[in-house]
């Protein structure tokens, strides 16, 4: 049984909900304030020299990061979990996920840790970058026009990365004004029964 390293609330949130909805059995290894020197992070740091999560250590003791990695893998096992292959929506499908690990998810990492970039005037980075991240979701927003998720009525693992996005901010009143497609989606997933634990387990829901 591969092991999730993660903490509650964070990306690794991501990888667990993908591995759930495939219906891959995984074991969760908290390793909570990773991102502060202490224990946890050097255990973090033995598999993954970034100290990042999600890290999945595999059933042959391989290590896999970055959750679009995951996702690629996850999708070699259950392909339905994206839309069919040779179609325009198989296209946008790998578009818009790696457009928003590209794009969106490292703001997170510039807003929540502005002093590791610059040495004078952290706030101000902060609040740009919160401020571009809001313009990047509008843009998103915009593309996602089916119902009730990304490309209709089947669940693909771009409406994972919605939902757990969404709680990390501009947080859900922000989504439901100004990017209700996302909002939508977002407590679409959250309406999945077999997803209901690991929602509670990251207090997305």
């Amino acid at each position: 049984m591969l092991t999730v390293y993660g903490a509650p609330g964070w990306g690794s949130a991501i990888a667990e909900l993908m591995l759930t909805l495939a219906d891959v059995p995984y074991h969760f290894e908290n390793v909570e304030g990773f991102d502060k020197p202490g224990p946890m992070q050097d255990r973090l740091l033995r598999l993954n020299p970034l100290c990042q999560v999600p890290t999945l250590q595999l059933d042959d003791g391989s290590v896999m990061t970055e959750s679009a990695a995951i996702a690629l893998m996850i999708l070699d096992i259950r392909p339905e979990l994206a839309p069919p292959q040779g179609t325009p929506e198989r296209q946008q499908f790998w578009r818009l996920l790696i457009w928003l690990v590209a794009n969106v998810y490292p703001t997170f990492t510039y807003a929540d840790y502005p002093e590791r970039f610059v040495s004078q005037a952290p706030e101000q980075l902060r609040e740009q970058v919160i401020h571009h991240r809001k313009r990047l979701y509008v843009w998103l927003d915009e593309q996602l026009k089916a119902t009730p998720y990304a490309f209709g009525e089947q669940l693909t693992l771009l409406d994972i990365y919605l939902c757990v996005m969404r709680t990390w901010g501009p947080r859900h009143s922000w989504f439901f004004e100004n990017a209700p497609h996302i909002s939508a989606i977002a407590d679409a997933v959250c309406a999945v029964p077999k997803l209901n634990k690991v929602l509670r387990d990251n207090d997305i829901i």
